[in-house]
């Protein structure tokens, strides 16, 4: 600092701008926080695990595991909901499926190409053509998806999505996954992802994402209306090949 007023002397006004130069870089250092205003970490809200019997979450939060790659949340989302709905294998040699092995299992190679390291991700079309070809390949034939793809942010549409969640969270037979736009509800990144859902509490109108997007967050809670706006903003340009792409949710059931 000696030096520094050694020099203001010589330079009229190089305090101020040394002063606003630290100022810019101390406000563009300033870290944004992990989650926006329409996230909420399940480890700052639990209550609702507590007082209700949340099926979904109990059969399905212990089976989704971090994506193992940053392209791959399709198939952790949908080797997740398999899992959970197959329930913990019987036998001592059986295995818990791995997503490198559910895209071995259903051996699609442009599954296999979207979700490597720096793929493409897939559109909303193709994770329900996959999760039918995970189906198929896991001998759950018995099992089918059916789709709900959200056209516009109306009263109408917002309430078919919330009797979705309230007919998914009445038991764990049947799994929701869905395809949305992550920095609507996490405050981030703008683009495409795919995760499970966890729970749906009526009451307060929110929805537990299990997130598979582990490296950078937990499971949180959002509200259905947020939800909703999420699955509806399209993919920007930056995406490439997804520009354009809305997102929806994915029912598999019996």
């Amino acid at each position: 600092m000696v030096e520094i007023n050694r020099f203001a002397r010589l330079v009229p006004g190089f305090v101020v701008v040394f002063v606003l130069m630290v100022a810019g870089a101390a406000a563009v250092e300033t870290p944004q926080p992990k989650l926006g205003p329409d996230a909420l970490p399940l480890t700052a809200d639990h209550a609702y695990l507590s007082r209700a019997a949340a099926p979904d979450y109990w059969a399905f939060s212990v089976f989704v595991k971090p994506q193992f790659t940053t392209s791959a949340c399709s198939i952790a989302a949908v080797t997740g909901a398999l899992n959970g709905l197959r329930g913990l294998p019987p036998h001592a040699e059986d295995t818990v499926k791995t997503q490198a092995q559910m895209l071995e299992l259903v051996a699609d190679s442009e599954w296999a190409k979207l979700s490597a390291e720096g793929g493409d991700g897939v559109k909303f079309d193709q994770l329900v053509s996959f999760t039918g070809a995970a189906l198929k390949a896991s001998g759950m034939e018995a099992y089918r998806t059916e789709v709900l793809k959200p056209a516009s942010d109306d009263a109408d549409t917002l309430n078919a999505v919330r009797e979705l969640l309230k007919a998914n969270e009445a038991s764990a037979d049947d799994a929701l996954v869905v395809y949305f736009n992550q920095g609507v509800v996490t405050g981030d990144w703008d683009g495409p992802h795919v995760s499970v859902i966890g729970a749906y509490d009526a009451e307060a109108d929110k929805v537990l994402i299990l997130e598979v997007d582990q490296e950078w967050y937990i499971p949180y809670w959002t509200p259905t209306p947020v939800l909703l706006k999420a699955m509806l903003k399209p993919t920007s340009a930056e995406h490439g090949v997804l520009e354009g792409e809305t997102g929806g949710l994915v029912h598999i059931v019996r």
